[in-house]
């Protein structure tokens, strides 16, 4: 197979798909790989290093064009709907019910989109998503040390155990998760006061014992929300949200009962989502405030430590990128049903069921389309 490795076009996004490592992989498997000259530079990688892992240095258009399977890291934009064509497979993060625009395109087109977002592992959990999650929750926390400082628009308070000064508090509402549990862990080591919100006791006993005991675990009901807004310093929303809801967890009104100056940074970037004033952000103007209280709301966090987030996700993502080009995209999503889940589109139809409510589209059920292979 033609497998094409973009360099990404979304404004501050440094990440790329596939470490030089992961082309040798591909290679040795007998497939060609296009890299699009400095693809690699944002995280580190020169076009020699693509060269010597068994890579041919392209450019875009010749990659889109070429290649049948793009294997990209960021959602399809306007300025690349134009290499859309039917049959061709991208490979990426797609977030499809976050763009209608996109969804629109890739269902005309009749591309096959798979998401690595949607992609499930045999616990249920998504082992594409989670080493981004891990590193978006340790980023959003060092944005909240950098941010609280005075000169840099906050409180001037230093999220730090200090002799002789009150302890500052770090509330994190779905702190089980793997950006929960990456916040909690630097958070904790620097001596906060951590509160962890979350409805899964199963999930708070596994996380318990991995954090140390400047950690509490509150079961995250309203009550007990109202009592860490009041006394919290930074607020990290770290909860998964089901884009068909309409409902919130943190509500404008809430935002009054915080310490003026004090932070909420939003991980999960959902707009309208878990937190109500949320509103994605960028690494250039990457901070607003509602109600007197800052929002830290960057939808890509892990660009800013690009080399480390290029080599978790390239080895992640590696082992199914390699089973649609070993067996075929029909084939590999015939035999797995994992990377099925992460079937957004095929030819024309939709079959994310989460897109398809949300902007109220035609579904077509992944098992449906399995059976026309």
């Amino acid at each position: 197979m033609i497998v094409g490795v973009l360099k990404e076009i979304k404004n501050n996004e440094y990440r790329v798909a596939a470490a030089p490592s992961s082309v040798t992989e591909l290679v040795n498997k007998g497939h060609k790989v296009f890299v699009e000259h400095d693809a690699g530079f944002g995280s580190g990688y020169t076009d020699d290093d693509y060269k010597e892992a068994g890579a041919a240095i392209s450019d875009a258009d010749t990659i889109w064009k070429e290649s049948e399977m793009i294997y990209k890291v960021k959602e399809i934009l306007p300025e690349e709907y134009k290499y859309l064509r039917e049959g061709l497979i991208v490979f990426t993060y797609l977030h499809s019910n976050a763009h209608l625009d996109m969804t629109r395109e890739m269902l005309n087109s009749k591309i096959i989109g798979i998401a690595y977002e949607d992609v499930t592992d045999e616990d249920g959990k998504f082992p594409l998503l989670s080493p981004m999650s891990e590193l978006a929750g340790k980023g959003g926390f060092l944005a909240a040390l950098h941010y609280g400082q005075s000169v840099n628009g906050g409180n001037g308070i230093l999220f730090n155990r200090v002799c002789g000064v009150d302890t500052p508090v770090v509330t994190i509402i779905g702190g089980c998760g793997n950006s929960g549990l990456g916040a909690a862990e630097i958070a904790a080591s620097l001596g906060n006061k951590v509160k962890i919100l979350d409805v899964n006791k199963e999930a708070m006993d596994e996380v318990k014992s991995k954090l140390p005991s400047n950690v509490e675990f509150l079961y995250s009901n309203r009550s007990n929300l109202l009592k860490c807004l009041k006394e919290t310093d930074v607020l990290m929303n770290c909860i998964l949200w089901n884009k068909t809801r309409n409902d919130h967890i943190v509500f404008k009104e809430d935002l009054k009962l915080m310490k003026k100056g004090s932070i909420i940074i939003d991980v999960a970037c959902d707009d309208n989502g878990a937190v109500e004033t949320c509103r994605s952000t960028t690494h250039d103007d990457p901070v607003y405030y509602e109600e007197g209280i800052m929002h830290y709301c960057v939808d890509n966090i892990p660009s800013a430590f690009a080399r480390t987030a290029s080599i978790g996700l390239a080895n992640a993502t590696l082992p199914f990128a390699l089973q649609i080009a070993n067996k075929g995209c029909e084939k590999a999503l015939k035999e797995n049903i994992h990377l099925l889940k992460g079937l957004t589109c095929y030819k024309g139809r939709l079959t994310l069921e989460e897109t398809a409510v949300k902007h109220n589209l035609e579904l077509v059920p992944q098992e449906r389309i399995v059976k026309e292979f």
